[in-house]
């Protein structure tokens, strides 16, 4: 091999440090939002691919959500996974970690009569009984405001996200092309694979996701059967040790034998 004798085969791969692109985009079955690419240079050079949240951060995911809001048909639902900047609260509301002063004080500006004599722990019964009035995000807000809604994933469900589906082929169109490992090149190859990424894909894609879907209906279903079967009462039948005839019975399926009774039986 040329790499055993000290030789050039080509670009070397780099080992993940250096500069990235942050890249936003939204879509439909109708293919991605014209003119809804957002793509810009990361200032950091780090290995941890978790620094990029520095720079795309609330506000930057607000201002380009804002700009991307008219390109969508009236009452779009926004389907987004639980990143820190889709999820800005529009306040903090109290937890565990806040003192009790605190706590007491806004519990007491939203009109709530406090004893001062209870622990944090009797204190956050109620924060949690009024928190869903209060627990808003800035981004739901603007959103419903421009006629049309959030809906929010569950936490680690990225295969409910069709934008995953489109995101991967986006990034093997990259790597599958990428020989010079220059950011130029690689922000070209990403656009060219945007491109790519046809109604027809899409489609498929939001296909795939309702297959995954109804395969998590089914599941939980299931679960739900099995939870409510095991928590019906079994039935115990108990021979007579004491008869005398006890030896002939051996043929008796009831002697001294039990079963859970469900409604599949």
């Amino acid at each position: 091999m040329a790499a055993s004798e000290g030789l050039s085969t080509g670009a070397v791969n780099p080992s993940g440090k250096g500069k990235r692109l942050i890249v936003s985009h939204i879509g439909s079955e109708d293919g991605f939002v014209p003119g809804g690419l957002m793509c810009f240079e990361s200032k950091n050079i780090q290995k941890n691919t978790q620094d990029y949240h520095d720079e795309m951060n609330g506000d930057s995911f607000r201002d380009w959500l804002k700009g991307v809001l008219p390109r969508l048909k009236d009452n779009a639902v926004i389907v987004m996974d639980n990143a820190p900047y889709h999820s800005v609260k529009m306040e903090k509301c109290p937890n565990t970690n806040w003192r009790k002063a605190d706590i007491i004080t806004w519990l007491r500006s939203k009109g709530e009569e406090v004893d001062s004599t209870l622990i944090i722990a009797e204190l956050l019964i109620i924060v949690k009984r009024i928190k869903p009035m209060y627990n808003k995000y800035v981004i739901d807000k603007m959103v419903k405001a421009d006629n049309k809604d959030v809906l929010r994933l569950p936490p680690y469900h990225c295969e409910l996200n069709p934008i995953e589906l489109a995101w991967a082929a986006v990034k093997k169109h990259v790597r599958d092309n990428n020989k010079t490992f220059k950011l130029q090149d690689v922000k070209k190859l990403m656009n060219d694979g945007v491109e790519k990424v046809n109604p027809d894909m899409w489609k498929n894609f939001i296909s795939h996701v309702m297959q995954e879907e109804e395969k998590a209906w089914n599941l939980d279903n299931i679960i739900d059967d099995s939870v409510t079967a095991e928590s019906q009462p079994f039935v115990l039948t108990i021979g007579n040790s004491d008869s005398d005839d006890s030896d002939d019975d051996d043929d008796n399926d009831d002697d001294g034998d039990f079963r859970y009774l469900s409604d599949s039986e």
